[in-house]
């Protein structure tokens, strides 16, 4: 009765024994095919964020291939390559961390398209209208015998009697004309034609001789009328205006070189002001002009551009123009210091971004997008002329796209970092099969970089990181 129950009892013992064996076998053969895939994919994610090199954190300029600690047992900061979402990034992208674009006092701002214009503020110098000045000289030589206008800054009107001048030349054709009036008197009555034209010609010829030495017409009617020698010569003024200078005096004997006068009509002057070369494109022919002077306090003159000069000052890099104001009232007077703003009538429907976004290199201009995710993508670009700190944006930038307008030299030293890197590890890939040493098969710690100065950005990253 008892061995069929021993029996019974051993079977299942025996089955149970070889369950245990079958599931411990399954368990280990499972494990060993997972590791090797579980090894694969830790490696995959481990070469995806191999480091290029590292940098000694409180020193970026030396560098390690391999892992190691400074004199102060810190370890070197790892710096890793772009990762596959940069792989058609352009050459120069940069990627930073937000907490470290707060740090460094990024900012940005949008491209916008308007409408440019532009006033100028200058500084001018009245001066003289130099079409309305008159410089008088005698004709003939003699004497002067007197002055009736004897000061300077006197106002006189037009055919103001200015001085009298004894000239024998004058007396000379004076009487010349007389002897001609007198002939054609006599002979107008004579039968032949030819010799009473003779006569009339000849008493012509004299007047118009005494025209031409500036003979005024009283005078000369003076001289018909009475039939007697004028012994002086008047000089009128030509025109309304103020006497800036006299050159003789009484008794003082001239010459057609002496300069007896110089009068300026002041109801117009010109003002001459100086504008820079990024000013030039702005300003046209009869642009509008408005001018403050501290000698009439509250007055604002009004005027226009009357000509642009077709050359620079060599000295102060400036171009000339020269305004035009009405002086009715005299109230400018010439060499007063003036505060001119130019009111331009260009307009232009351009792309603008702040002036400060503009990365001027010396040899191109470029500014940084903002891409999202943190990149900063640098962009050349063409630029046109500048308005209230705006530059119009010809070539590289489309409206509405997000450019960088502060801290972009801190992001141009990463991008130039980073371009420079790119360039280095270019040949590895690009020279395979042209005699190069095959780069494929070595790690990271096989390839010696040299030292490379840390980036403002990196410099940023590592004292936040060592904060933390």
């Amino acid at each position: 009765m008892n061995e069929p129950r021993r029996y019974g009892g051993t079977e299942i013992g025996k089955w149970l024994i070889a369950l245990a064996i079958g599931v411990g076998v399954g368990w280990l053969a499972a494990t060993q095919l997972s590791e090797p895939a579980h090894d694969h994919m830790k490696a995959e994610r481990q070469d995806e964020r191999k480091p290029l090199f590292y940098r000694n954190p409180m020193n970026p300029a030396i560098t390690s291939p391999v892992p190691a600690k400074d004199e102060m047992g810190m370890d070197y900061i790892p710096v890793y390559a772009g990762g596959e979402d940069d792989s058609n990034a352009p050459t120069g992208t940069v990627k930073i961390d937000p907490v470290t674009a707060q740090n460094i006092g990024v900012r940005t701002s949008f491209a916008k398209q308007k409408t440019l214009t532009r006033d100028i503020r200058t500084v001018g110098r009245v001066d003289f209208d130099e079409k309305r000045v008159a410089r008088l000289h005698p004709k003939v030589e003699g004497w002067v015998e007197k002055l009736f206008v004897d000061s300077t800054g006197e106002r006189v009107k037009k055919n103001t009697m200015l001085l009298a001048v004894y000239s024998p030349q004058l007396v000379s054709s004076e009487e010349e004309y007389l002897l001609a009036l007198k002939s054609a008197e006599t002979l107008k009555d004579s039968p032949f034609p030819d010799i009473r034209e003779g006569a009339a010609s000849l008493a012509r010829s004299a007047r118009e001789r005494l025209e031409l030495l500036d003979v005024p017409a009283h005078q000369l009617m003076e001289l018909e009328n009475n039939q007697k020698i004028i012994k002086n010569l008047h000089i009128h003024s030509p025109f309304d205006g103020v006497v800036i200078d006299i050159g003789v005096r009484e008794g003082q004997y001239v010459t057609p070189g002496t300069e007896l006068y110089t009068i300026a009509d002041l109801s117009r002057v010109w003002v001459y002001v100086d504008i820079y070369e990024d000013e030039m494109p702005w300003v046209q022919n009869g642009d509008a002009a408005r001018m403050q002077v501290t000698g009439v306090p509250g007055r604002t003159f009004s005027g226009r551009v009357a000509y642009i000069y077709p050359y620079l000052d060599a000295k102060t890099r400036t171009n000339k123009v020269r305004l035009e104001f009405n002086n009715g009232e005299l109230l400018l007077k010439p060499d007063m210091f003036a505060h001119v703003t130019l009111q331009t009538s260009r307009q232009l429907d351009a792309v603008v971004v702040p002036g400060e976004a503009i990365v001027r290199t010396g040899s191109r201009e470029q500014v940084f997008i903002v891409k999202g995710d943190g990149k900063f993508e640098p962009r050349e670009v063409k630029l046109g002329i500048s308005a209230d700190g705006e530059v119009q944006i010809l070539e590289g930038v489309r409206p509405g796209e997000e450019v960088v307008s502060s801290a972009q030299f801190l992001i141009d030293s990463e991008s130039k970092l980073n371009e420079a890197t790119a360039k280095m590890l270019a040949p590895a890939t690009e020279t395979q099969g042209h005699g190069a040493m095959d780069m494929s098969d070595m790690s990271m710690e096989d390839i010696r970089l040299p030292d490379m100065p840390a980036s403002p950005v990196e410099v940023e990253e590592m004292s936040h990181g060592h904060q933390h």
